[in-house]
């Protein structure tokens, strides 16, 4: 059935922050804060490995390290991109319009909350790959797989930082559902070399979460989105 990864990775979500909200409750606020940076820690290390897969490489023996210089355009030009359009602050409002409408109004955290979890779920070559094999062959396993990841990483955010985390359900359905139901036109696009360059800039877009998270908001990670779509572009081009 093309589209049951991303609900199963959304009802994942939905799961883990329910359970983060009802154990969070036993935690005090040392508690909440060790998982907070827990959490950063994990995600830092998750976009280490990602980034250095995509710029260190082996030859007789030596090794070696490459894609700089593409690293340093895509990620330049997609934060400039990101913040003419400000994509953080359209999170942030988005945000804030869910805190009122869910009844949270109160909850100081709801919105940090809630950008957090979705850029950290939602960023990644994980998310793109398996919502593209599900809607072109029906093959939801990886994102069963990111499922597991999920549910865990929103559990412990939702402990940690509060309810707003859970509804990064509702960011990574709209998502993975669109590139699921956009998969045959991507396909053609997205080439052994793309997704290499689109992990690679996505691990260390996840570096920057988990920097966040460690030592307070330093990255408007929101804006650095496009950087992705420099990186696809990046593989098309004659050099």
């Amino acid at each position: 059935m093309i589209g049951l990864g991303t609900v199963i990775n959304t009802a994942a979500i939905i799961a883990g922050g329910l359970a983060g909200h009802f154990f969070g409750r036993l935690l005090q606020e040392r508690h909440r804060a060790s998982l907070t940076a827990a959490c950063g820690v994990g995600a830092m290390f998750i976009g280490i490995a990602g980034a250095m897969q995509g710029m260190l490489s082996v030859s007789g023996g030596v090794l070696s390290s490459g894609q700089s210089m593409l690293v340093t355009i895509c990620l330049a030009l997609g934060t400039l991109v990101g913040e003419i359009f400000n994509i953080e602050g359209l999170f942030e409002r988005f945000g804030e319009w869910l805190k009122i409408k869910t009844g949270n109004a109160k909850d100081k955290e709801f919105v940090n909350a809630f950008v957090t979890a979705s850029l950290t779920v939602c960023i990644g070559a994980m998310a793109i790959v398996g919502a593209i094999q599900d809607g072109i062959r029906g093959d939801w396993t990886i994102l069963a797989a990111k499922a597991v990841l999920d549910l865990t990483i929103v559990m412990v955010m939702t402990c940690s930082m509060g309810r707003g985390a859970v509804f990064s359900a509702i960011p990574i359905l709209l998502f993975e559902g669109s590139i699921t139901i956009c998969a045959s036109f991507l396909k053609p696009l997205l080439t052994d070399l793309a997704m290499d360059y689109l992990s690679l800039i996505g691990s260390i877009l996840i570096f920057c979460v988990g920097l966040n998270l460690v030592w307070g908001k330093k990255v408007r990670v929101a804006n650095m989105l496009p950087a992705v779509v420099f990186a696809v572009i990046a593989a098309f081009l004659p050099f």
